[in-house]
């Protein structure tokens, strides 16, 4: 059953969301403050224009606060759930990050936060092959049959293989956006956010209507290595954004994982690069992967 939205009530909830409205996420200059003198602090401090020299844009930041008010934030979740490193059921594993988010939206299956301790996240090519998009899916299924929950991005190709893959062994799936839980990119993936919702859990660091573009896909890129164990590159191009995802679990000491293809396949490039560099280990079972990631 869909968890119902939680509560707004402390001051903390309610600073760390106008955060989220006026911050875009990935700014370690404001996760340190955050963590200096806490959200209420540095959202007075905003409204106080304290920060109107330097180089952190907290004059226009400070403009934006002083049009909104956290009532108008608050009606915007509806019927979705604000997480905050205060929260039981916030994902530890986001604070290994330089800059972990103000917070994050969720709809869908709160009680599904639990095993994202044991999260695999698999992530590719958005133009896999069928041999691709066949391994995501079949190497998702038979993880989740292991107990482990997949994570990815709700993306075409490899992403939704993954997801699809988890959901069809009624698997624990989680999918990170790049936009808000109730702007849905891509438009063509509507009946698989849907099911995620409903049986999985959409997740976001910004406000559910905030729409997405390009510069956020690589924000979140981040939340996705760092909610992982571990992270499965399964097809991706010479340049993609899942070697930025590679890089971010790397950065955080998550074991990067690449499954081979064949040499001419320009969407097995990225993997080739990563196991050649040594960034990421070569793997071609389900069990291999078990093997790198559960003694974690």
């Amino acid at each position: 059953m869909t968890s119902q939205p939680s509560l707004i009530t402390s001051d903390d909830e309610k600073a760390r969301l106008l955060l989220m409205a006026t911050i875009e996420g990935n700014s370690k200059y404001w996760s340190k403050e955050v963590s200096t003198y806490g959200a209420p602090e540095v959202v007075d401090r905003l409204r106080k224009n304290s920060y109107s020299t330097g180089i952190h844009s907290g004059e226009k930041i400070s403009a934006r606060l002083q049009k909104i008010s956290s009532e108008e934030v608050i009606d915007n979740l509806q019927d979705s759930f604000l997480l905050t490193p205060s929260s039981l059921d916030w994902p530890s594993q986001l604070d290994d990050l330089p800059a972990p988010p103000f917070g994050l939206i969720g709809l869908g299956e709160r009680e599904i936060l639990p095993t994202l301790s044991r999260a695999i996240g698999i992530v590719g090519t958005r133009n896999p092959t069928h041999y691709g998009s066949r391994i995501a899916s079949e190497f998702a299924a038979s993880l989740c049959d292991r107990g482990w929950a997949i994570a990815s991005g709700g993306a075409f190709g490899i992403d939704s293989a993954a997801h699809r893959g988890a959901l069809a062994v009624e698997g624990e799936t989680v999918a990170i956006l790049g936009g808000g839980v109730r702007s849905i990119f891509p438009s063509g993936n509507d009946r698989l956010f849907t099911e995620i919702a409903t049986h999985g859990l959409l997740l976001s660091e910004v406000l559910p209507t905030v729409p997405a573009v390009p510069h956020r896909f690589l924000i979140r890129n981040r939340l996705i290595a760092a909610l992982s164990r571990g992270l499965l590159v399964v097809e991706a191009a010479h340049r993609s954004g899942s070697l930025r995802t590679a890089r971010d679990a790397a950065e955080l000491m998550r074991p990067v994982m690449a499954i081979p293809g064949p040499i001419n396949t320009p969407t097995s490039e990225g993997c080739h690069r990563l196991i050649n560099e040594r960034k990421a280990e070569l793997v071609s079972s389900v069990e291999e992967i078990v093997g790198l990631v559960s003694p974690l």
